[in-house]
């Protein structure tokens, strides 16, 4: 029998707590509620349970996919409020896209307790975005901190693992009350840092001081045109030119064919645009900047990490392309119970790529087979030689 959720803020263990888990088995549509944000303009998708086409245990593996194209996806569930003070945050689930989803997300929200689940959708606040995004050349993977009302996107993106090769990935998040982060996606490490240096959650500690004006003897150009350098007398920089060597056509009639004149051609002496030689610039002090003060705006914070409601997790996403299927969600303050549903992912990432193998092995030899034999390709090109040479 599968593991199907727990909701429980009060389980205890070894040395922390599960707040939520699904492992998606019987029931799971009665305690994930579908958002009807959308359903008014006919663009909401619909879950379903499903292994897909690659897994080990069919039941043991069913998770929810994204059934439709083109659509939003809208679904959470609620589990007993708790806040991260004081201890790690662990949010870690599995995504497969079966399909390349062109532009959509595969990301997850966690939040506090909403009044209304039915309503859960964009304008919904929540705490944490994390996960996979992409639209057309932009590829990332997605942390999000919302700081004081304000959602704040990481200054530079994460490494995007789902390249379209059909296999399931598993993402956790670390919070923890040093205020740092852990990003592991397929139990590697891809990012380890500071939620204050690397997400604008801060004001910053210095600014430029307004009242800093730049001298007016101030060079910042580095380059200079050469006082020196100046265009020849005989440049010339006309494209076109009359044609002295024209003359009128006997059989030209001014009455009838207006007045004669003499047709445009290239000038043989035309020399290109010409432009003043550039040299260093001896004035030359660098760039200048404002000196730094400091900034009355900022505050520190000691807890960024910490978020007094948790009550919700949710996906909120648009796809181009469905059939990307969720599975094993958790969310503790405990790793052992983190990797014991990494587990279940390890053994399933086996199954998938011995099966990718063998599908892409057969590709292969399918289109080996399909192509034409070099020799009867040289033939080919031989006869159409011979054919060209007696024509």
């Amino acid at each position: 029998m599968r593991r199907s959720a727990v909701c429980l803020s009060s389980l205890a263990v070894a040395s922390g707590k599960v707040y939520f888990s699904e492992t998606f088995g019987d029931g799971w549509d009665s305690r994930w509620t579908a958002s009807q944000l959308k359903d008014s303009e006919g663009t909401a998708g619909k879950f379903v349970a499903s292994a897909g086409k690659w897994f080990a245990d069919e039941a043991e593996d069913t998770g929810i996919q994204t059934s439709e194209d083109s659509k939003f996806f809208g679904l959470s569930a609620g589990f007993e409020s708790f806040s991260n003070e004081g201890k790690d945050l662990i949010i870690q689930y599995q995504a497969k896209y079966e399909k390349n989803v062109e532009c959509g997300g595969g990301y997850v929200k966690i939040g506090p307790k909403m009044a209304d689940a039915t309503t859960f959708g964009d304008p919904t606040p929540y705490n944490i975005m994390f996960g996979p995004d992409m639209c057309g050349f932009t590829k990332r993977t997605h942390l999000i901190f919302n700081y004081k009302g304000k959602n704040v996107l990481k200054k530079a993106d994460m490494a995007y693992k789902q390249e379209g090769e059909g296999t399931s990935h598993i993402y956790r998040l670390v919070v923890k009350p040093d205020n740092t982060v852990r990003v592991e996606i397929d139990q590697e490490k891809i990012y380890e840092g500071s939620m204050k240096e690397d997400w604008e959650l801060l004001a910053a500690k210095e600014i430029s001081d307004p009242d800093d004006k730049k001298p007016s003897e101030w060079a910042d150009s580095s380059m200079m045109d050469d006082p020196e350098d100046k265009k020849p007398d005989n440049w010339v920089e006309e494209k076109r030119t009359v044609d002295s060597a024209a003359k009128k056509p006997d059989d030209w009639d001014d009455e009838e064919d207006g007045e004669w004149e003499a047709p445009m051609i290239d000038n043989p002496e035309f020399k290109g645009e010409w432009s003043v030689k550039r040299i260093s610039n001896p004035a030359y002090v660098g760039v200048w900047e404002a000196k730094k003060i400091a900034n009355p705006e900022y505050v520190d914070d000691e807890s960024v990490y910490k978020f007094a409601d948790f009550g919700f997790i949710g996906f909120d996403l648009w796809q181009v392309k469905g059939g990307t299927i969720f599975d094993n969600v958790i969310i503790t303050d405990d790793v052992a119970e983190a990797d014991a549903f990494a587990k279940k992912w390890a053994a399933l990432s086996e199954v998938e790529k011995t099966k990718k193998k063998e599908e892409d092995d057969k590709k292969a030899e399918e289109a080996k087979a399909a192509a034409p034999p070099p020799a009867a390709d040289a033939a080919a090109s031989d006869n159409d030689d011979d054919d060209d040479a007696e024509d």
